[in-house]
């Protein structure tokens, strides 16, 4: 179908802010989570939504029904959808825009915009800082320090996007670039080679015989907004999200060493300066040099052994010891994504997802797992349709039955149970132990003490049922900081207990992070690497999670879900049969 112009994460921004506005006006919060889940879902397509409408397939992705197609077509065929424009008619500009800030709800911007005329942002900031939001009625203190941070958040939101992003981003211009006979070699570098879960900017290296006509493509590219310099081998543009590209066109004898200089960090390339130095050489982007002889630079790994180190994955060039474990051969065999056997967190329309368990298990298979946990949520998480303990024993008997059918893959039974703010468990133990994997998650009560939110954590996870922590700090990328917690506190307890801690692979999550994941493995306790999927296409976020796995120096025996099928019963049982 011929569109005009819109993107999927265009038409998906539209979808959220159908689901805003109706949020203001008191609508039936299923009616809102249906835009949410729909713009979640194109978010997460592989696809453009005009190729899929093209074919008379919108209908056929999950969650879109015969009223969503619809406005997708309107949207693809006008660039603009009528409902969207009469509903944002109905409300004032501002309260969309406060409702963007993380701490603002519906009511509470609504509050600031009636009682105090707040209609953007540097007024709500000038508002929170002179203490006037805590005059209005139910408006504590607490709430203008919320209000600041989730500010900070925006701002800090707007400078860097999330990894998911960043890649997508990038391979809209690496791919049709690639294509092009004059292109040799063609890679990402920055912190996005590095895999860092939010990247500023994109850096994009090649190697060509004629850099003018890959300058002349690169800048004519479709989704380029702005042409901001184009020369003879650099050229940087602007698109429409306004996030800045740069592309580079290098010698092919030099195109390890810029990979290299480009990819970062600068501390890491610090150091191997420093260790060229030594040697009586000089390394930068054209290569290593003695004195004014190239030595290398074709090839990362050439330079690299130059220095007496072998190749370090760009996932560890922090400066966090991996030269000096290097200069060892210590470095670990880091993790990759063909390790992985199965998913170990996933949700079914059972709850909020889009897809039947079923076909939930067709999508594990045709990825070469041999086992998927469905984990849909529990009881008291009522806006995602949380499952009834009677719901729950029919899923149970439901999965027990698809187990017959499918006899190369384990559907593991489980749930996603809340932690609740006083550290039980959101369904008795009679009912955990019929589950083969119980993931415990907080869902409520984030601006809880340090104190608590911790003792809530461990106490779950002295709970023998329990197989793991999901996404252990909470934290949403660029829309909610981490609750406080003390980790070093969670993870030793997790040692102690045998729990798994998740590595979630949701974009916006990528929760644990690095550092903590290190931290983990220093400790011996062991991680799952989940995606939290709540449509067939999320599936794919596995790549992320393994991503932020490698950047915590996690190696195969560190993951669980690496384990075989019978491996993985054994090490759940482990728990429960120790506790």
């Amino acid at each position: 179908m011929e569109s005009n112009g819109l993107n999927n994460k265009e038409i998906a921004e539209i979808f959220y802010q159908i689901a805003e506005i109706l949020e203001i006006q008191g609508e039936n919060r299923f009616r809102i989570r249906a835009y949410q889940k729909a713009a979640q879902t194109i978010t997460s397509l592989g696809t453009d939504l005009s190729d899929i409408a093209g074919k008379g397939a919108l209908e056929e992705i999950p969650g879109i029904g015969k009223d969503l197609a619809n406005k997708i077509n309107e949207i693809l065929k006008t660039g603009k959808l009528k409902f969207y424009e009469q509903l944002r008619d109905e409300i004032p500009e501002g309260l969309t825009l406060l409702m963007s800030v993380p701490g603002v709800g519906p009511k509470t911007a609504k509050l600031l915009y009636d009682k105090l005329d707040i209609k953007n942002l540097k007024d709500l900031e000038k508002a929170a800082k002179k203490h006037t939001i805590s005059t209005l009625p139910g408006i504590k203190e607490k709430t203008e320090e919320n209000i600041l941070r989730g500010i900070a958040l925006t701002k800090k939101a707007k400078e860097r996007m999330t990894l998911a992003g960043a890649i997508s981003i990038s391979q809209g211009f690496i791919e049709p670039l690639k294509k092009l006979k004059e292109v040799r070699q063609i890679e990402s570098a920055g912190s996005l080679r590095r895999k860092k879960e939010t990247v500023r900017d994109i850096d994009i290296l090649i190697t060509s015989s004629k850099p003018l006509k890959i300058m002349d493509v690169f800048t004519g590219l479709p989704q380029v907004k702005e042409v901001q310099a184009k020369g003879t081998t650099k050229s940087s543009i602007l698109t429409e999200e306004g996030v800045q590209v740069d592309v580079r066109v290098v010698q092919p004898k030099s195109f390890g060493a810029a990979l290299l200089y480009f990819t970062g960090s600068k501390e890491h390339n610090i150091k191997l300066r420093q260790l060229a130095i030594k040697s009586g050489l000089k390394i930068n982007e054209y290569g290593l040099f003695k004195k004014k002889k190239w030595i290398a630079g074709r090839k990362e790994e050439d330079l690299y052994r130059a220095l007496k180190l072998p190749l370090i994955p760009a996932e560890l060039r922090e400066d966090r010891g991996e030269i000096e474990r290097g200069l060892e051969n210590k470095l670990p065999r880091l993790l990759t994504l063909k390790d992985i056997r199965g998913d170990l967190h996933v949700h079914s329309r059972w709850s909020d997802g889009d897809a039947s368990i079923e076909d939930l298990v067709k999508a594990a298979r045709r990825k070469g797992y041999k086992y998927i946990a469905i984990c849909d949520h529990s009881q008291s998480i009522k806006i995602a349709n949380g499952l009834s303990i009677e719901r729950l024993k029919k899923q149970i008997d439901l999965i027990k039955k698809l187990n017959k059918k499918f006899k190369d893959i384990a559907i593991l039974s489980g749930n996603e149970v809340d932690i609740k703010s006083d550290g039980s468990l959101d369904y008795p133990d009679k009912v955990l132990k019929q589950l083969d994997v119980v993931v415990a998650a907080i869902h409520t009560g984030f601006k809880q003490s340090r104190k608590q939110i911790t003792e809530r954590i461990i106490q779950a996870m002295r709970n023998k049922y329990v197989t793991t922590i999901a996404h252990p700090s909470g934290r949403l990328l660029g829309q909610r900081e981490a609750y406080d917690v003390d980790m070093e506190k969670v993870l030793e307890v997790a040692a102690e207990t045998g729990t798994f801690m998740e590595i979630n692979s949701f974009p916006d999550r990528l929760d644990l992070i690095d550092i903590n994941c290190r931290r983990a493995k220093e400790l011996g306790v062991k991680m799952a690497i989940a995606t939290d999927a709540h449509t067939l296409a999320h599936l794919d976020f596995m790549y992320l999670g393994v991503c932020v796995a490698r950047r915590g120096w996690l190696e195969k025996e560190n993951v669980v879900n690496t384990y075989s099928k019978d491996g993985i019963y054994k090490i759940i049982g482990k728990k429960r049969h120790n506790g």
